[in-house]
């Protein structure tokens, strides 16, 4: 615990819906909602207007489209969310050289590290300058808190919101938390919190008054002990510049589920094809390819396999993922299907003949080479969360809504919805301040083509930020 509040949490306001609104003239202030959109999808982001209505972040998109039916529905442009998130993590990096990112919207600083603060009133001031930078370079707002630790500058933060900063000085920190939900603590999710409840405990007051034995009888030992520290306000955790990625996977949900064998085979290898993809565009390689299935009955089964040495090669993942498919009964019908890889290098195993034996040993001619692969096992990788439909790189012309869109005649524009063989698009930019037009499209209109996104703010306006 630290004396001044020199720890910041960065949290930008409902990313990805208002990123959407700043490159959409024409969904500035209006219920935007950003996520799967087929029967299964669920809501990745809601727009603070959308959020009036009740609808909020993991909500089935059923449910979201029942409570605001007239809310813009948009498929995720994960690529646009992570250029804007690499200016802002760069405006971070000004501050200090220990910057931790939690997701693409979120980071922990450590303002002292950077010796940009070393009592409330600079850190107060590097707080409020940060935003104003992010502001001039994304055209986006990020609420900020500032405490004298990690879990208490991202309470502060979520106080904050949206476009806020709030202080908590050091000292306060059990006067704060005291009247506060369990909930409000690191790791009390509603399981938890139930456990909690009926054994008389709300608050976290309730749990500081029970004392530390009594919740490592209730939660065990390691997870009591640190639960009652934090009910004492106390967290040391360290701001961690480098956060090393565990895996790098993609995932698709159906639709329909799918019960024909040579869909489900051909689905593992696009996806495997884009887990490459992924992992390359990282700078890495992996050792362990898994894959997931969820079956019709919302049972999930994970699969892994391990080779000799880390590889980027896509068709080594491709054909591992094959081979684990094989000891998968889809009897009954897929309903979801995910491939990653994890045990991951910064290199690629310059090892020719551990790749050349696991296409061998797919193809039936490995010759007793049997430690080239694990057996299949259960594995615990969780894959990220992967847009539904309209993913990117979809090889057929899908027009979904949201998605970037470039006329020969009309220039820059947006889809707005499709179907019956159209396309609707509105041609409008992100500096402008009134909507743009409408027109529809066929939708094999060879005039009409995928665009790329285009900056939120004016490249000179965006380079004024202070650092």
């Amino acid at each position: 615990m630290r004396a001044a509040p020199t720890i910041l949490h960065l949290d930008m306001d409902a990313f990805f819906a208002a990123a959407e609104q700043a490159a959409k003239p024409s969904l500035r202030g209006k219920p935007v909602i950003v996520g799967g959109l087929g029967p299964r999808g669920v809501v990745a982001t809601a727009s603070y207007e959308a959020r009036r209505f009740g609808v909020h972040s993991a909500m089935p998109m059923g449910q979201a489209r029942r409570l605001a039916p007239n809310a813009a529905f948009l498929v995720p442009r994960f690529s646009f969310y992570r250029s804007i998130s690499e200016q802002v993590m760069e405006l971070l990096g000004r501050l200090s050289p220990l910057v931790e990112p939690l997701s693409l919207d979120e980071a922990f600083v450590d303002l002292e590290a950077g010796e940009v603060a070393d009592d409330s009133a600079s850190a107060r001031a590097a707080g409020e300058r940060l935003r104003v930078d992010i502001l001039a370079a994304t055209g986006l707002t990020g609420s900020v808190g500032l405490a004298g630790s990690k879990m208490i500058a991202k309470i502060a933060s979520e106080e904050a919101k949206p476009d806020g900063l709030v202080l908590i000085e050091p000292g306060t920190e059990r006067e704060l938390l005291g009247p506060r939900s369990v909930r409000i603590l690191p790791g009390v999710g509603p399981a938890t919190g139930e456990h909690l409840r009926r054994a008389g405990m709300t608050t976290v007051a309730d749990l500081a008054e029970a004392g530390e034995d009594e919740l490592v009888r209730l939660l065990g030992r390691s997870h009591g002990a640190s639960l009652y520290r934090m009910a004492q306000g106390y967290d040391d955790r360290p701001v961690v510049a480098e956060r090393d990625a565990k895996s790098v996977s993609v995932e698709d949900t159906f639709d329909v589920d799918l019960h024909d064998r040579v869909r489900i085979r051909t689905e593992v290898e696009r996806l495997a094809e884009r887990c490459v993809g992924r992992l390359r565009a990282s700078g890495h390689s992996g050792r362990t390819i898994v894959l997931k299935v969820r079956r019709y009955d919302f049972s999930t089964l994970t699969r892994s396999e391990t080779l000799r040495g880390p590889t980027d090669d896509v068709v080594v993942v491709r054909e591992a993922a094959g081979r684990l498919l094989e000891a998968v009964d889809t009897t009954g019908g897929v309903r979801l299907l995910g491939v990653g890889v994890s045990g991951l290098a910064d290199y690629t195993q310059e090892d020719l003949f551990a790749q050349a034996e696991a296409r061998a040993e797919a193809e039936g001619q490995a010759g007793g080479a049997g430690d080239a692969a694990a057996a299949a096992t259960e594995a615990s990788v969780v894959p990220e969360p992967e847009p539904e439909t309209g993913a990117e790189g979809a090889v057929e012309r899908h027009w979904a809504p949201g998605n970037d869109v470039r006329h020969a005649v009309y220039g820059a524009g947006w889809v707005q919805g499709s179907g019956v063989g159209r396309v609707t698009v509105r041609f409008e930019e992100p500096t402008w301040s009134e909507p743009g037009r409408v027109r529809t499209f066929a939708v094999d209109d060879p005039e009409l083509v995928p665009g790329e996104a285009l900056p939120l703010v004016d490249r000179g306006v965006g380079a004024a930020g202070t650092g």
